[in-house]
Formats: C-alpha cells, structure tokens, sequence
C-alpha cells in the first residue's frame, strides 16, 4: 500500500518525527510500544526475525530492493518520500533513506536465557552504541544470550539497532527487574560469574579460560560494567573471578565494546 506524502507534518509520519531525540524517543516508543529500524539490511532483519511492521518510510530507490518484504505485507503502509522530506522528519540526515516502525515483542525472559551456557551481562550500561555493539559481538562469537540491569540502554532503540547491524533481533536478551538477585541467580543456574574489571585481584583473561578448561561443560557470564566507573564493587565482589585484558604502553582500559569482543573471543 505505497502512499506517497510531500507535507512533512502529515500525522502518518509522526512514528518517524525527531528520532534523534533520545527523551522524545524513549516517551513515544513506550507508549506505541513501537521501535524504529533504518536501512535496508536491518528492516529486512527485523521482519525476517518476526517484528510485525507497523509502516514503511521509504525513498522511492527502496521499493524494488525490498519490493519482497512489502509483497509480504500488502496490508501495511509505505510512505513514500524523498530523502530531503525524510531528513526534515526525523532531523538527520538519512543517507540510507530507509526506515520502518515495527511493533515491540518481549521475545525473552531472564528464566529462558539461564539454560544457556555463555551469556554477557550488561551493568548500566547506558550508551546505546556500546549495547548494540556488545550484542552484535556476542551473537557474532558464538555467545548465546545478555541479560542486561534495569538501566542499560535498550537494544530496541534506533542507534543500538544500528550498530548491532540487527544483531539484537538474533540474540536472545532480557531485562533483570530485580538487579541484587542477579549474581545469585546466575550462581544457582550453575554460572561461573567472570567480572571484568581493572582491580588489583583481576587476572588476566587467558589464566581464566585456563582455569576453565579443567572445567567441561561450565557455563559462563561475563559482566561487564559502565562505560565510566566499570562494573559496581558489590558485583566485583560478589563474582567468582575478576579478569583483565593484558594492557601495554601506558594504556590502562579500552572502551567496553571493545573489551567484550575480546572477552567473548577468550572464553567462547
């Protein structure tokens, strides 16, 4: 059903307005129960995956290359729009010229992902990048799942759906609602809690997977902290191993994404 519009305050677009407004996003996706996918790759990901579109907004460019996905969904609106419209809708500019509203689903919940054997645990994580990259390096390493803290980022929101390049529609996640019952949790389940952390007790990754090997069959969670202050002491504590990326050269850190790829990497 291609309709196309030229009015950019026409009320069919309002799931597409100010997307790069995190508050405005955050209020208007809850209430609609709504989330927003850009670009070919990731719409046809999303669809693929399940999410039921709600509408298309589209550069005239698209509609042959996803001509597939709107066969499949004849009943649903495709605004279409030329680029400079798009970008005076959702204030950037959208060079892929490719968007789509879909309908949220809680897909998962803390008690399926505990079945699994190598989950990473997302601490407050608030970077809506980093959680669409540590996603898209879980899924891509063979990791199974991530239960993230009630105030991480949602891997729902447009950036972290960007980033994880639609990997967050492929990987089991869930939200714990209580976080103190978190680290016991993943104890009963039969977890080995691996904090990373820069403390003077963490040892590096390698004398962990070590350690693990003597281990058949042990499940694994990695947590990881926030993107400032790291993983919090009652966490660090309470984990049964803390471990460190070897550093060189006066470098003491690296960003969490990138520090998660080489954690799920070591101990896949």
């Amino acid at each position: 059903m291609i309709i196309p519009i030229s009015d950019p305050a026409d009320r069919r677009l309002d799931d597409y307005v100010r997307l790069r407004d995190v508050n405005l996003r955050k209020h208007l996706e809850a209430e609609r129960g709504l989330f927003i996918a850009e670009g070919e790759k990731v719409i046809r990901r999303a669809v693929t995956a399940g999410y039921p579109p709600r509408s298309f907004l589209l550069a005239e460019r698209w509609l042959d290359s996803l001509s597939d996905v709107l066969v499949d969904h004849d009943d649903v609106p495709v605004y279409l729009v030329t680029e400079q419209l798009a970008e005076e809708i959702t204030g950037f500019h959208v060079h892929r010229g490719a968007l789509a509203s879909l309908y949220r689903q809680l897909r998962h919940g803390v008690e399926d992902l505990l079945g699994y054997d190598r989950l990473v645990i997302l601490e407050d994580i608030v970077d809506h990048a980093n959680v669409g990259a540590i996603l898209r390096n879980a899924a891509g390493l063979g990791w199974r799942g991530a239960l993230l803290s009630p105030r991480s980022a949602d891997p729902l929101y447009r950036r972290s759906i960007k980033v994880s390049m639609g990997s967050v529609f492929s990987l089991p996640w869930a939200r714990f609602d209580d976080w103190g019952r978190a680290i016991p949790l993943l104890n009963d389940h039969g977890f080995c809690t691996v904090a990373l952390a820069l403390t003077d007790e963490a040892v590096d990754l390698d004398q962990v997977r070590t350690m693990l090997t003597d281990r058949p069959g042990q499940k694994v969670a990695v947590m990881l902290g926030t993107e400032g202050a790291g993983l919090s002491r009652s966490w660090i504590e309470r984990a049964e191993v803390v471990a460190k990326v070897p550093m060189q050269e006066g470098v003491d850190s690296l960003n969490v994404a990138a520090a998660s790829a080489i954690a799920c990497y070591v101990l896949r």
